[in-house]
């Protein structure tokens, strides 16, 4: 993407209605006002907030929208360039349970009170497979305990990936930690078992996977 085209999309973010961007300081200074009022000051009902994290273009915070008009989605992503594409798509369908924040994912807990989120769907991000990276793995104890805090008490979490390493990591951590896994599957179009939102919605990058044969796996599981 040229970098015209960049700044063309950042500000038309800044004009969208359904893209909040807080600066850093805003979120770490307690500022932010959607913190703790998602409900009451932006989607004005008391639907469950249902969150994407790393949701890049939002294909999968759109969809999720479409199919569940009793629920509140909000895609995150630190790469707004991105997600205009998913915002800009809202907009012009009319879906008013769709936000997107530009954040980095390590400051969630300061864009959501406890107990604040119903659910968590993280799809295909980076398995961060160097062990120097494993800080930035989104599924690692760190941020398990920043989903269990804006989580409610049963609130439930997803991981959709291409990454067999992923979902092993994943598996083997909730395992080792006593949370609990609801569904685990390493293939899941060939399950007839699968859950319907997860195998009726798919990303661009996804129908490659497809198309090249890769298996894609799902967890679905809660946070003790």
């Amino acid at each position: 993407m040229g970098s015209k085209n960049k700044l063309k999309r950042f500000r038309e973010n800044e004009k969208f209605e359904n893209v909040i961007q807080p600066s850093r300081e805003e979120l770490t200074d307690g500022s932010f006002k959607l913190k703790a009022n998602w409900s009451r000051d932006f989607f004005k009902n008391d639907n469950p907030i249902v969150l994407e994290l790393g949701c890049g273009k939002g294909e999968y915070t759109v969809e999720l929208a479409r199919q569940n008009p009793g629920k509140n989605f909000i895609g995150i992503d630190i790469k707004g360039a991105r997600f205009w594409r998913g915002a800009k798509t809202a907009i012009e369908e009319g879906l008013e349970n769709v936000a997107f924040v530009r954040t980095q994912i390590e400051l969630i807990e300061y864009v959501f009170a406890g107990s604040e989120v119903s659910e968590i769907w993280i799809t295909f991000p980076d398995p961060q497979i160097k062990y120097k990276r494993t800080k930035h793995r989104l599924t690692n104890k760190e941020f398990l305990q920043r989903y269990k805090h804006i989580l409610k008490e049963d609130g439930l979490m997803h991981l959709k990936t291409d990454s067999e390493f992923m979902h092993g990591y994943t598996l083997g951590l909730l395992h080792g930690e006593g949370h609990e896994v609801l569904y685990a599957h390493h293939d899941i179009y060939k399950n007839e078992y699968s859950p319907k939102e997860v195998t009726g919605i798919q990303t661009f990058y996804e129908k490659q996977y497809l198309e090249k044969g890769k298996p894609i796996t799902y967890i679905q599981f809660k946070i003790k």
